[in-house]
């Protein structure tokens, strides 16, 4: 099994942060994963401790079989994109992930401006479903079986998401890297 990221982070990649940020977090997510909810919070409150240390980087990981909505809701953060707003997407498909069937989305572009009829004709697009699945077969490639899986810097990591388990060690790897 891989533990490597294939391919590397690069300027396509959705990421917050400064580019050439210390330390490159990359999560393969699914919106509609509990798991993948409970450890956005736990990003979320990272980011804001490491600030400029830190870039964070999402790619979309939908277990399709397990969570009926995770393409639609991935696809639906791609749409976004085109409108500048993957971020804002990003975080209220996982602060609302118990309902993601396509009125809810719909709703969700409204609440954070989206054009209504530009995102709903790019819900349609074949580029942001192959976005999806090219991210999937990253993850595929990079040996991601299940959700959320990180790697950190470039490395799977394979230790807790729990708060202090992971800043400790990206603490770590910061102070090596520094």
């Amino acid at each position: 099994m891989s533990s490597t990221l294939k391919p590397p982070v690069s300027v396509q990649d959705h990421f917050e942060g400064p580019i050439d940020a210390a330390i490159e977090l990359l999560e393969f997510g699914d919106y509609e994963c509990p798991h993948c909810g409970r450890a956005y919070p736990i990003i979320k409150a990272i980011q804001k401790k490491m600030e400029k240390k830190l870039k964070f980087v999402f790619r979309n990981f939908p277990l399709a079989e397990s969570h009926p909505h995770a393409v639609t809701a991935a696809i639906a953060a791609e749409a976004a994109d085109r409108q500048g707003k993957f971020w804002p997407m990003h975080d209220t498909l996982f602060e609302n992930q118990r309902d993601l069937s396509g009125q809810s989305i719909l709703n969700y572009a409204r609440f954070i401006g989206l054009e209504e009829t530009l995102f709903m004709k790019d819900l349609h697009q074949a580029e942001l479903r192959n976005r999806v699945e090219a991210d999937f077969e990253s993850g595929i490639r990079s040996g991601v079986n299940g959700t959320p899986t990180f790697f950190i810097n470039g490395n799977r990591y394979n230790g807790s998401w729990e708060p202090a388990e992971l800043f400790t060690y990206l603490q770590e790897v910061l102070t090596e890297a520094e």
